[in-house]
């Protein structure tokens, strides 16, 4: 039983890191972005890491924590191998995925469950498009999640030109929520996979969460 158990593939989970300013928040479209942002820009940063490939092989995992003004200094610090992202005025930092059975206390000590940010004015549609379903009622913390996980997707499907065509563009990123209606309509137009969720946390196996769509 040991030498099975010895043998069987590790979960790695890239953490990705939301600053959630208790005074001055930023607003949900913006956090959504800074958070997708910081998943694939973590990747690009360093895409030979072993990690990469073997995290990217299996259900590409991501989490997502919420963390104030002064924690997210102090992540910042203790990691200084961290991507820092950023839309508006929202920011998120992201790393290179750990084993899920071992996140750095640090880390482990951020909340999961629960983040969310005022709606604010809905994020305008850009070159590239992350498109969330929304009526599964998603927190900011998991329809950020999902938007990585869609916009990661999109990456490794899209080609080297399309990826570097986006990078020399700046990262433009839109958000757009939409109905369950214009979600299924527009899955017709998506560029990469449409997400389905795993149903861990807050929504049921199998719903399709988000999707990208894109001039790239």
């Amino acid at each position: 039983m040991s030498e099975l158990i010895e043998h069987l593939p590790r979960e790695l989970v890239q953490p990705i890191i939301l600053l959630v300013d208790r005074e001055d928040p930023a607003d949900e479209g913006h956090g959504i972005a800074a958070a997708a942002l910081a998943s694939v820009q973590a990747f690009l940063r360093d895409p030979r890491n072993p990690d990469w490939r073997e995290w990217a092989e299996g259900a590409f995992a991501k989490s997502v924590r919420r963390a104030d003004a002064k924690m997210f200094a102090k992540v910042l610090a203790a990691f200084p191998e961290h991507v820092l992202a950023t839309s508006g005025p929202a920011s998120a930092a992201g790393l290179a995925p750990v084993p899920a059975d071992a996140l750095p206390k640090l880390l482990a000590k951020l909340q999961v469950s629960g983040t969310q940010l005022p709606a604010g004015e809905p994020l305008a549609p850009q070159p590239l498009t992350i498109v969330l379903n929304d009526s599964l009622g998603m927190s900011t913390g998991k329809s950020a999640a999902q938007a990585a996980h869609a916009l990661f997707a999109w990456l490794l499907e899209a080609g080297e030109p399309a990826v570097e065509a986006w990078t020399a563009a700046g990262f433009p990123v839109g958000i757009v929520r939409a109905g369950p209606r214009e979600f299924r309509k527009g899955q017709r137009k998506s560029a990469g996979p449409v997400i389905q969720d795993a149903g861990r946390t807050e929504i049921e196996p199998g719903s399709t969460t988000a999707y990208v769509v894109t001039e790239f």
